[in-house]
């Protein structure tokens, strides 16, 4: 596996009492040691909605850095640590990586307006309703404000530095590129079960 999970880690360290009970929440949800992309997608209740779902998959390949299609322990760590403890600039390259469907290298409108759709659903789908700033503009005019503050060069498409430095210097850039997502439930206890 091979994983290093020095990568993205902040100065503080995981506690190894914190680390013992994410690696006892794991192997109770995951008995075999690793995540599917099916049980993944259960932990954020989307297996019907096809575009949250695609938000979820592209989410899960980000995570599985070793690319065989299951997410373990070390590369669930180096995620939960990524999310709670990483530093801005790499949770920001994360998510352009992640927002990069197709490798190029640079988000285009379409890419972008794809992400917009995907966490206007996925805020519906958890939340239950969109936060106000999504009921009142439409996926169309996020994406092409989110271009006219970022795209510096006028391109049609967003480069890794552009992505970074416009999130970095625009709230309302960074609020609508964001989902929230606790990856600590992962593998808590789900769909009502309880711990004993």
């Amino acid at each position: 596996m091979g994983q290093r999970l020095s990568e993205d880690w902040e100065d503080k360290e995981i506690d190894v009492a914190e680390l013992q009970e994410w690696y006892k929440k794991f192997t109770v949800e995951c008995p075999s040691g690793t995540l599917f992309m099916h049980e993944f997608k259960g932990f954020f209740g989307v297996t019907e909605n096809k575009a949250a779902a695609d938000y979820i998959e592209n989410m899960f390949r980000a995570f599985d850095k070793n690319g065989d299609n299951t997410i373990d322990f070390l590369e669930y760590v180096a995620a939960l640590n990524l999310v709670l403890r990483g530093k801005l600039e790499h949770k920001l390259k994360w998510t352009f990586k992640m927002y990069d469907k197709d490798g190029s290298g640079c988000i285009d409108k379409t890419e972008m307006k794809e992400i917009v759709e995907a966490i206007y659903r996925m805020k519906k789908a958890c939340h239950g309703e969109l936060d106000d700033e999504c009921n009142l503009l439409t996926p169309d005019q996020v994406v092409d404000r989110i271009f006219e503050l970022v795209d510096e060069n006028g391109d049609g498409e967003l480069s890794l530095d552009e992505f970074v430095d416009g999130a970095k210097r625009d709230k309302w850039v960074m609020k609508m590129l964001q989902m929230d997502v606790n990856p600590g439930d992962w593998c808590n206890a789900k769909r009502g079960d309880t711990e004993a």
